[in-house]
C-alpha cells in the first residue's frame, strides 16, 4: 500500500492535482482511497461529479457513525473520505482532522476498504497540529507539494518542507519533491528550479496552464474523466506514474499495471 501526501497552499490547485492523480492512478488498475484533509471539504468533488459528500465531522456531530456515512464509493476504484471541518468560527481545523483520522480508525476505513494507494489531500498553508497528522503520525510515506512560481505558494511549500525534515528523524514521511502548478507567470520555471535547488530537492513534474482544467471543472469531473485523451489528461498520467515510481524506489515491491 502507497501512502501519499500532496500538500499545498490553499487555492494551488492541490485538489484538482490530486483528484486527477487518483483517477489516472484509478486506471492504471489499482484501488484508490483520497482523503480529503481541508475544512473546505472540497477535495473529492471532482471524483464525485461536482457534489461534495458528507463529511466525516458532520457525521460525528449527529451520531452512530458507520463507514458507509463517511467513505463515498465512485464506482471506478476511486474511494473518497473528507475529514470536513468544524462550523465557522467555533472550532480548530486542526483538531478536527485528528478527531476525523481517529474516527476513519475506529472503523477500520483502511483494512476494510483495502486500497493500494491512500492520497492525502492536505492544506499547506500552515503545518501544525492536524494538518502536520500525515507527516508526523506516519500516515503517509512520502510528501509532495503543489506549488506555482508565486511567492507565497513557494514559501508554504518551504514551510512544508521544513516539517517533513524535522520529523523526519522520528522515521516519518519523507519530502519527495515539488509539482509545478503553472500558472504562466513570467520566468516560473527557472523562479520554481531555484526554489526547490534552495530546497535540496526538485520538481518532479511540470503541469502546463491548460483551459481543459477548467473545462473539466465547469463539468464536475477530473480531466482524466472528462477529456481523457487530451494533453492534459495525458500530463496527469504522466506525473501520477512520477509518484508511484517515487513510491517503489523508496519502498518497493509496487509495479505499474500495464
Amino acid at each position: 500500500m502507497r501512502r501519499i501526501a500532496i500538500y499545498g497552499k490553499g487555492g494551488i490547485g492541490k485538489s484538482t492535482v490530486s483528484s486527477n492523480i487518483s483517477d489516472a492512478i484509478s486506471d492504471m488498475g489499482f484501488r484508490v482511497l483520497q482523503i480529503g484533509c481541508d475544512p473546505k471539504a472540497d477535495s473529492t468533488k471532482l471524483l464525485m461529479g461536482g457534489k461534495a459528500p458528507d463529511t466525516v465531522l458532520d457525521r460525528m456531530r449527529e451520531g452512530n457513525v458507520s463507514l458507509d456515512d463517511v467513505v463515498h464509493d465512485t464506482g471506478r476504484n476511486v474511494f473518497c473520505v473528507e475529514c470536513g471541518g468544524p462550523k465557522p468560527g467555533t472550532g480548530c481545523a486542526g483538531r478536527g482532522i485528528i478527531a476525523a483520522f481517529d474516527q476513519l480508525e475506529d472503523l477500520n476505513a483502511i483494512e476494510v476498504i483495502k486500497p493500494d494507494v491512500i492520497i492525502y489531500d492536505v492544506l499547506g498553508d500552515v503545518v501544525c497540529g492536524g494538518f502536520a497528522m500525515p507527516i508526523r503520525n506516519g500516515y503517509a510515506k512520502e510528501v509532495f507539494v503543489v506549488t506555482s512560481g508565486e511567492m507565497m505558494s513557494l514559501y508554504a511549500a518551504d514551510n512544508i518542507r521544513q516539517a517533513v525534515e524535522g520529523f523526519g528523524e522520528d522515521g516519518y514521511a519523507e519530502f519527495g519533491g515539488l509539482i509545478q502548478n503553472s500558472r504562466g507567470i513570467d520566468d516560473e520555471n527557472e523562479i520554481v528550479d531555484k526554489a526547490a535547488s534552495e530546497m535540496n530537492s526538485r520538481v518532479i513534474y511540470r503541469l502546463p496552464r491548460n483551459q481543459a482544467v477548467q473545462d473539466a471543472e465547469a463539468a464536475g469531473m477530473t480531466v482524466v474523466r472528462h477529456a481523457p485523451d487530451s494533453e492534459m489528461a495525458k500530463n496527469y498520467r504522466l506525473l501520477a506514474e512520477e509518484i508511484l515510481r517515487k513510491s517503489e524506489d523508496s519502498e518497493g515491491g509496487m509495479r505499474l499495471k500495464k
